[in-house]
């Protein structure tokens, strides 16, 4: 019989792959913070506690699905939620956003060491496009497992960074609601609670298939499902000080690429030299498995043929990334993305309300017809 004890040791597996894998260069660069929360002020505030909420409603739903569920691929999640065909549809176009996001990943690269060290976008652009695709190919995994703790890294310094940003002008965080509409600042949306659902959106894209195969290796639902809630608040907690931090400032870092350095700078030189490592670190270790994906959808891993796919994503990405700004590509990409993973939020809802109510039928993969009994039946 399962034993309904929580372990408390995977708890803090999953919240810190859960962290991990959603601090890529758009949160540690503070780039996406300023577009989806800072720009409409307090309400924007607001709007990360909704973030928290649907984060915590998707984590859970994900993770708890993989246990029970055991899907043989994990984008099989897609057809749970939605059905084969508009499944299949979210099946490729989350493999399609999975490498646009690479391509976000190239420009937060040259962004960033172009903004501490003044060097060419291009340098940080293809030495991280080099990086990535030679630990996709010759698949460096041991490298990327000890690297990938720096995402709870991030996550602890950003909550330092918006603490600091607030102590060390909360005059700034009283005047920000006057300040901001006067600021051309670039939005998500026109509305800080479609910013929000668009932000949850775009993250579940990434999350689903991710979530579910770590669900799949869970001792218990109650140890995944404490995994997902723990992952999200501390997620969300790191975005709202660091929102909050940057609104303090937020005269100073309008305009910036990369707002978070500036922060780091305004505490030491030293600490904003720190953070670049650090963000450098994440948008790595975040670059490869998206690359990884996308190369594993068209090829086999072990084939000649994936070595070419990768190089010539990575030769693509490259080119893209560095023709766009990196807050545009943050806001074209991610935004349009994060629409059509609120049709998915949609069509979870409703599969969760089905679940909760009355006798249904549910369609396993294969197309079949699963009954499931009433939580109201005997």
């Amino acid at each position: 019989m399962e034993s309904n004890k929580v372990d408390f040791k995977q708890v803090i597996t999953f919240s810190g792959a859960f962290i991990a894998f959603l601090i890529g260069s758009g949160f540690a660069t503070g780039q996406e913070i300023m577009q989806y929360f800072v720009a409409y002020g307090y309400m924007g505030v607001v709007g990360a506690i909704v973030v928290f909420l649907l984060f915590m409603y998707v984590g859970i739903s994900f993770i708890t699905t993989g246990y029970e569920r055991r899907f043989t691929k994990p984008n099989d999640i897609y057809t749970y939620y939605c059905g084969k065909a508009i499944g299949k549809f979210f099946d490729y176009f989350s493999i399609l956003f999975i490498y646009m996001s690479f391509i976000v990943m190239i420009g937060g690269a040259g962004a960033t060491l172009n903004q501490q060290y003044g060097l060419p976008v291009s340098v940080g652009g293809i030495g991280l496009a080099v990086l990535a695709g030679i630990t996709v190919i010759f698949g460096l995994n041991r490298i990327v497992d000890v690297i990938g703790k720096i995402g709870t890294v991030i996550c602890v310094m950003a909550i330092l960074l918006g603490i600091s940003g607030i102590v060390m002008n909360p005059s700034g965080l009283v005047e920000a609601s006057q300040i901001i509409p006067n600021l051309d600042l670039l939005k998500a949306s026109n509305n800080w609670i479609f910013a929000a659902g668009s932000y949850v959106g775009f993250c579940m894209l990434w999350l689903a298939a991710f979530m579910s195969s770590m669900g799949a290796t869970a001792v218990n639902k109650k140890t995944a499902s404490f995994g997902a809630i723990f992952g999200a608040l501390g997620f969300s907690l790191a975005l709202i000080v660091l929102a909050l931090g940057l609104m303090a400032n937020v005269e100073q870092v309008a305009g910036s690429l990369v707002p978070s350095l500036i922060l780091a700078g305004n505490i030491h030189p030293s600490i904003a030299v720190i953070f670049t490592l650090t963000i450098a670190g994440g948008i790595y270790t975040t670059a490869v498995p998206l690359l990884w994906t996308a190369s594993s959808k068209i090829a086999d891993e072990k084939s000649s043929k994936f070595k070419y796919v990768t190089i010539i994503l990575a030769v693509i990405g490259t080119f893209v990334g560095l023709n766009i700004r990196f807050d545009r590509l943050v806001n074209i990409i991610y935004v349009i993305n994060g629409y059509v993973g609120i049709l998915l939020l949609a069509l979870m809802i409703i599969k969760s309300i089905r679940n909760v109510t009355g006798v249904k039928k549910d369609k396993d993969i294969d197309g079949n017809y699963l009954k499931r009994k009433s939580l109201h039946s005997k």
